[in-house]
């Protein structure tokens, strides 16, 4: 099914100042289904019933918390559990391993917890948000926004569109000063193909200043290359999971080092 997001047009210049702002306001309220920080409605109890409602889960195992590359499994469940879809893909993660991320988990007291700028990728369980690309559509259940050149992902923790992707048109040039996330990489990136198609991982979901933002599910620039963050794969991987996720399966996004994922598995009801 292809999926084409609602056209957000520029601000218009010369408008009564309260007439734009009010434009500002409605841009940001439609500009709400690709925020990073959109899981309403997913705020409730932390630990396994605050996904047990998920019917497809992504599976990203690692070695150990400084390990930058993993295996990637998909799972649906059906009255039996989970059942495994589909074989293991190759991916990587955060340059510098991954950590603890703010999610539908509980805090865990061991292991480290990321923050902005650490190179990890975010542990835990989180939902899957919106799916993005270069494309003006894509064939994925999943909503899907359209990437332009003035689109941005906000990672200046200061800023009070911390953790959201918006669009520059709209919040104005100055609101997305200092970020270092442009959309479009092909743009501004010398043809960088890396976000030509990808998905949000809600991880942070409130936005705590620091707590580290814009994490995806993207292309990877080479194989075996590794990331500022996210989880990355070659482009048919990519498009598998772009055919098979459903929003109405409330798919989540797992990534735990091995003796996490062993220590867990059991009480957070997840394959075994």
């Amino acid at each position: 099914m292809k999926r084409t997001p609602s056209p957000h047009g520029p601000l218009v210049s010369g408008q009564p100042v309260k007439l734009r702002a009010l434009r500002v306001a409605a841009a940001c309220l439609a500009l709400s289904a690709i925020l990073l920080a959109s899981a309403c409605g997913h705020r409730a109890k932390k630990d396994a019933t605050a996904w047990s409602d998920a019917q497809q889960l992504i599976l990203v195992t690692t070695t150990g918390w400084n390990t930058t590359d993993g295996s990637l499994r998909t799972y649906a469940r059906d009255s039996d559990g989970w059942q495994e879809v589909g074989t293991a893909i190759p991916v990587t993660i955060g340059r510098s391993g991954s950590a603890w991320g703010l999610g539908l988990h509980a805090k865990q007291g061991n292991g480290p917890s990321k923050h902005e700028g650490d190179g990890r990728a975010p542990a835990g369980v989180f939902r899957i948000g919106t799916a993005f690309g270069y494309g003006e559509s894509a064939d994925t259940a999943l909503p899907y926004a359209a990437m332009r050149e003035s689109s941005y992902c906000m990672d200046v923790a200061a800023s009070p569109l911390y953790n959201r992707i918006v669009d520059a048109r709209e919040v104005g040039q100055a609101a997305v000063a200092g970020s270092t996330e442009p959309m479009r990489l092909d743009l501004h990136n010398k043809g960088d193909q890396r976000y030509k198609v990808g998905f949000v991982i809600q991880h942070n979901p409130d936005a705590k200043p620091g707590a580290g933002s814009c994490i995806f599910a993207h292309l990877w620039k080479a194989p075996g290359e590794t990331t500022a963050g996210c989880t990355a794969m070659a482009e048919p991987a990519m498009q598998r999971l772009y055919a098979w996720l459903k929003p109405e399966a409330h798919p989540v996004f797992v990534l735990l080092p091995e003796a996490e994922y062993a220590r867990l598995k059991n009480t957070w009801n997840l394959p075994l």
